[in-house]
């Protein structure tokens, strides 16, 4: 292995091709950066400079000792780094997991002040669908899952908190044969047309599905947004969350319409493991009690204004 010293001084030979030009960049006596030079060479059993021409050149061996002694400096620095991280209590990563009826940009605020923090914890974050938000957190592929849908499960060692009511209208395209049909609308009326629904992401089961009758048509899609284009395109009807698709009724762009049997809110939730509180994650369960972020994490962006 090189020390720091070392690796520099293989790198000023290797940029500078001059034992005169590396002595100067780097404040010593040619004479030494030779004998330096000489005595890795021989602790390696190596040539490591091809001397032969009028520049110096690293040899195959030289590159590689210099690239991998590089690395494995970067390496160590990365360790001693991470280790007085979570000395200090931080994790070394956080994984996050949203359910799709948040949108990702409305975290985006929240970043910044955590990255603000310079902690040095990586996040990784992804998302699911219905029971695969649950899911992800009972099977350690999730720290923290923020959005997650119905009731949590009685998964051991899972906590949890409100976050807030996602409202909901039934709407469809204009050109759809329900946009003019009177009112209220009634559940033979919704069976007769396709539903569009965004596919459950559980790998344990087959998966839910919700804002659908028994018998009915659907088109699963993997996204919010995949199914609000869907609708706007008239392939299918369906239960839309209600602030995140304002501008699209108000442009008259999608249809809402009054139905016999209202759907009610849905109360999302946020979850952890238990037993697993470091102060990354503690520093997320604070933010997300923040009554106004969590009405913006809720009702989400209206990309369509």
């Amino acid at each position: 292995m090189l020390t720091d010293e070392e690796i520099q001084l293989m790198e000023a030979l290797r940029e500078s091709g001059s034992l005169t030009r590396a002595a100067a960049r780097l404040g010593k006596a040619p004479s030494s950066v030779s004998y330096t030079l000489r005595q890795i060479e021989a602790r390696f059993d190596a040539l490591l400079f091809d001397r032969r021409r009028y520049r110096l050149q690293l040899t195959a061996a030289g590159e590689l000792l210099v690239r991998e002694a590089a690395r494995l400096h970067d390496d160590m620095q990365r360790l001693n780094r991470r280790v007085g991280q979570v000395a200090r209590g931080w994790e070394e990563r956080l994984w996050i997991v949203t359910d799709e009826l948040l949108e990702f940009e409305s975290l985006l605020p929240v970043i910044q002040d955590f990255d603000a923090l310079d902690s040095g914890v990586s996040l990784r974050v992804t998302h699911e669908v219905l029971g695969g938000t649950w899911e992800a957190l009972s099977e350690g592929r999730a720290d923290l899952v923020i959005g997650a849908t119905n009731e949590p499960p009685s998964y051991a060692g899972v906590r949890w908190k409100e976050l807030g009511q996602l409202g909901w209208v039934y709407a469809v395209a204009p050109r759809h044969p329900l946009a003019k049909a009177p009112e209220p609308l009634g559940a033979d009326q919704m069976r007769a047309h396709r539903a569009v629904v965004v596919a459950d992401s559980s790998r344990r089961t087959e998966g839910r599905a919700y804002g659908h009758g028994a018998g009915q048509a659907t088109l699963a899609l993997p996204s919010m947004a995949a199914k609000i284009a869907a609708q706007c395109a008239g392939l299918g009807v369906g239960w839309l969350p209600e602030a995140r698709v304002a501008s699209l009724l108000q442009r008259g762009e999608l249809v809402p319409k009054r139905m016999a049997v209202p759907r009610e809110p849905n109360t999302l939730y946020v979850g952890w493991r238990e037993g697993v509180e470091g102060r990354a994650l503690a520093w997320w369960l604070e933010r997300l009690s923040e009554p106004r972020l969590c009405q913006r994490l809720v009702n989400g962006l209206d990309r369509y204004a």
